[in-house]
């Protein structure tokens, strides 16, 4: 099975740092959508791929613009939601990092499916700052949905803490911030 994750485009909160921080919600900047169009051709979609997005505006903007037209499974998952790295005891969520409710994301994502079966608790307080074991536990039960899609290859649209991660959990590396990804760049990850 391949992971790729890809790191949403660029968003409005990063454009006036660090008091954009503090939007709620943002949305992509006009170069996150030009990033998320580029996408298609750097990435093209098939019917027989799986887009796994988090329940943010700016990754499900950016899932929605590259599979446009593209009838591919489309599934929303607060397993892949904002994550600070490195974690970090006492922080908090920024208003920028809240996840969209269901009602929400599905009123203006329709063709995007919520993740079946999860505690409402994950859709409303996700893994941004959870502690690092209780990460590890619940990325052990994301990999073994992933496995439960039986898809060659699964997209993964998400941000780039929690990018790191699961990139740190999966191979076994200690990560830094130095090794984050950049507006619509992605890292692939092949598991037996």
């Amino acid at each position: 099975m391949e992971l790729i994750f890809i790191r949403h485009g660029q968003g409005e909160h990063t454009l006036d740092l660090p008091e954009s921080l503090h939007l709620s919600n943002p949305s992509l900047s006009i170069q996150g959508k030009i990033q998320a169009k580029k996408l298609r051709s750097t990435l093209p979609l098939t019917s027989e791929d799986v887009l796994i997005v988090s329940p943010t505006l700016r990754t499900l903007q950016t899932a929605s613009i590259w599979s446009e037209n593209i009838e591919c499974g489309k599934l929303v998952h607060p397993l892949v939601g904002p994550r600070i790295f490195p974690a970090r005891m006492a922080a908090t969520t920024l208003p920028c990092d809240e996840l969209l409710d269901l009602e929400r994301f599905q009123e203006g994502f329709p063709s995007f499916v919520p993740a079946q079966n999860l505690s409402s608790s994950l859709w409303s307080r996700g893994i941004n700052v959870l502690p690092e074991d209780e990460f590890n536990l619940l990325a052990e039960e994301f990999i073994g949905f992933c496995r439960s899609l039986r898809r060659k290859r699964i997209y993964i649209v998400t941000h780039d803490g929690t990018i790191t991660s699961y990139r740190q959990k999966i191979s076994g590396q200690q990560l830094t911030r130095e090794d984050f990804l950049q507006e619509t760049e992605w890292f692939h990850l092949v598991l037996e």
